[in-house]
């Protein structure tokens, strides 16, 4: 809830007269700054993208990294240049990090041209450069107390740990730096997209890949090893990542058991990764998410993952959610609902008030203003297992990515709060059909006939059952087709596709599913798009797009609250400032932007989109469509045109 400002002031004079910081931070961010947003400064300085932000600990010095190689120190009060550094690298930056405790004068950068290099400001020159990536250097992390401790992600599939107290030499059978090798168990052609540290326990590192999987590593468990290198000296030569593909160990797991199998966690959206029809197509694709950007909540118990191709997941790293795995629904457990008692009457009527607009908004076909409010409602009263089910209905009909999981887990949660929901359990059945579950939708509609046979004749009925029929048929096609098309691979790329560890299977069955969602902008294009809290107590998400716009999410309701025009291309760079309401962003332009609550009488922000519905519609589009046939198709579609259809009848009436 929204801190009142008055009463925490008066609190602090009258009560707390020691915890005025405590006040600073409630009211760090709150939900009257976020709607007088705007565009405070334009920093200009590089000359090239601006692929990386980040503030120091105090919060009086932004760092930007650029595809000109250079980092530029801002004063962010003054907004003039601190210090640019020519940091020696042949490639776009790609990560910036300060290094903790060092006064702000050691400077860590990873980029495109395979390197690490720890910059001391002090002496104007590399204090490390480290070359034993094969690969883009994607993400540097830091831990807030670890001085000397730092730790680097590529695209070789390979995380590292570096100790400043220890000489490093590259390339060397004794330089111990790799902490984790994903091609051990995800097999060749693993990527290391990005990386954070747990800032309450900075032994747990999260890792994000190539894959709609982010790893939870417990550091304390893992050993490092050695740059792999193969008999002989012939290869010594050759950048490591060929080195291990020559070694060919791709997917047989740790030579060493270096990563015990309860060091790491996966979180994963539940229906992911899952093989099904994709864009309309007659044949099966994976899916193609990919973790362009994780962090942490300040507190450490949560996990924000942007997921390219999709949308953006908050993952509870403690309460851990295991997915909806397509049970029956009798299997559902009802400790998924968080039982609340309504008892205030006012809120009784605010609550039947938000279902009737939103009843009216699915009538009308606004369904993205539907789950909007079917969102407020249930923030106020989530023991409803009307409002799920009726949000579950939008959800079908939406049709966004993940739509159909959140509207499985919405009629799972309706049937625990009220298992004889008919018309959730029907909603259910047909979330499974849309879901690609045949086999499942056809024992739970059995079970349906049999706890509800007076619905057996009813068209709606007849209906779903011929779907489910329909839908058999369809990957009973894929398959066959699938099968052809295996028989045409050569048997070499049919293993570099298949092959995992068989601890890695375990650790994606075994994986975690998310708490909320956020949607509405669009991660196609970049896999460097960042997703961050903002806020003291993480109350808002924010997110960059390729349409050029940001968007800012309340994290309670999930709905976006404001949408403004960072980026003449694509924002990419969402950071927050440490202590006041200030956010700085980038993307394809050159130039960093400063964002900040404008005066209550200021004109309005010409950056700001007011049509915010549309926006996200459009950019739901962008990623359910080919970029060529995009960008060919009609800019100015009309708003209502939200995906398609879903089923009709009872699987999405209102209650």
């Amino acid at each position: 809830m929204e801190p009142n400002t008055a009463s925490l002031l008066v609190y602090r004079e009258t009560q707390d007269r020691l915890g005025s910081a405590n006040v600073r931070q409630k009211l760090h961010v709150t939900r009257s700054m976020i709607e007088r947003l705007g565009l405070e400064k334009e920093l200009l300085g590089h000359s090239g993208c601006v692929n990386c932000l980040e503030w120091n600990t105090k919060g009086d010095i932004l760092a930007s990294a650029s595809d000109d190689v250079q980092v530029v120190l801002w004063d962010p009060y003054t907004y003039k240049p601190l210090k640019t550094i020519r940091t020696g690298h042949q490639g776009n930056i790609f990560s910036v990090k300060f290094l903790p405790h060092s006064g702000d004068q050691t400077i860590l950068t990873g980029a495109a041209d395979n390197k690490v290099r720890v910059h001391d400001l002090t002496l104007d020159e590399p204090r490390m450069i480290c070359s034993c990536h094969g690969n883009r250097v994607k993400r540097v992390a830091t831990a807030p107390d670890e001085p000397n401790l730092f730790w680097s992600a590529a695209e070789d599939g390979c995380v590292m740990q570096f100790d400043l107290r220890q000489a490093h030499q590259c390339n060397t059978e004794t330089s111990a730096s790799i902490l984790v090798n994903l091609n051990n168990h995800m097999g060749a052609g693993a990527e290391a997209k990005c990386l954070a540290i747990n800032p309450t326990r900075p032994e747990l590192l999260a890792v994000g890949a190539n894959d709609p999987f982010a790893r939870l590593y417990d550091r304390r468990m893992i050993t490092t090893t050695t740059v792999p290198f193969q008999s002989g000296t012939s290869n010594r030569n050759l950048p490591w990542g060929k080195r291990n593909l020559l070694q060919a160990r791709a997917g047989l797991g740790d030579e060493n058991e270096n990563i015990p199998r309860d060091s790491v966690r996966y979180y994963s959206p539940g229906h992911l990764p899952s093989l099904v029809p994709k864009n309309g197509r007659s044949f099966m694709t994976s899916p193609s998410a990919v973790s362009t950007y994780l962090t942490f909540s300040s507190d450490g118990n949560e996990l924000l993952v942007n997921l390219g191709g999709e949308q953006i997941y908050l993952f509870d790293t403690y309460m851990l959610r295991k997915p909806y795995s397509f049970k029956l629904p009798q299997q559902e457990k009802s400790n998924r609902c968080l039982f609340v008692p309504i008892s205030e009457k006012d809120i009784q009527e605010k609550v039947a008030a938000l279902k009737e607009t939103a009843n009216g908004y699915f009538k009308s076909r606004s369904y993205f203003k539907a789950v909007k409010i079917y969102n407020e409602a249930i923030a106020l009263c989530p023991n409803s297992a009307v409002l799920y089910a009726n949000r579950a209905a939008a959800f079908m009909k939406r049709k966004w990515e993940g739509d159909d999981y959140a509207a499985y887990r919405d009629c799972a949660t309706a049937l625990a709060l009220q298992p004889d929901y008919m018309k959730a359990h029907f909603r259910l059945i047909s979330c499974l059909t849309a879901l690609h579950k045949p086999d499942l939708a056809i024992k739970s509609l059995a079970e349906f006939a049999e706890k509800f046979p007076d619905e057996i004749l009813s068209s709606e009925y007849k209906k779903l059952a011929g779907d489910i029929e329909s839908d058999q048929e369809l990957l009973s096609k894929i398959e066959t087709e699938n099968k052809g098309d295996a028989e045409e691979e050569t048997e070499s790329v049919q293993q570099v596709r298949s092959k995992q560890s068989d601890v890695e299977k375990i650790w994606r069955d075994e994986s975690s599913d998310y708490k909320l969602f956020f949607c509405g902008h669009c991660n196609t294009t970049t896999d460097i798009k960042e997703a961050n809290f903002f806020g003291s107590n993480a109350q808002y998400i924010v997110a960059g797009s390729d349409d050029g716009s940001f968007f800012i999410w309340d994290r309670h309701t999930t709905n976006i609250i404001k949408v403004l025009k960072g980026d003449d291309s694509i924002v990419n760079c969402l950071q927050p400032h440490p202590s006041t309401c200030l956010l700085a962003t980038s993307g394809i332009e050159s130039t960093v932007r400063l964002w900040s609550p404008r005066p209550e009488n200021a004109e309005p922000e010409s950056r700001e989109v007011k049509e915010m519905e549309v926006a996200a519609v459009l950019n739901q589009k962008r990623m359910r469509t080919d970029p060529f046939e995009m960008m060919l198709s009609n800019m100015s579609a009309r708003a209502n045109e939200e995906g398609v259809e879903g089923l009709a009848g009872v699987s999405c009436r209102q209650s």
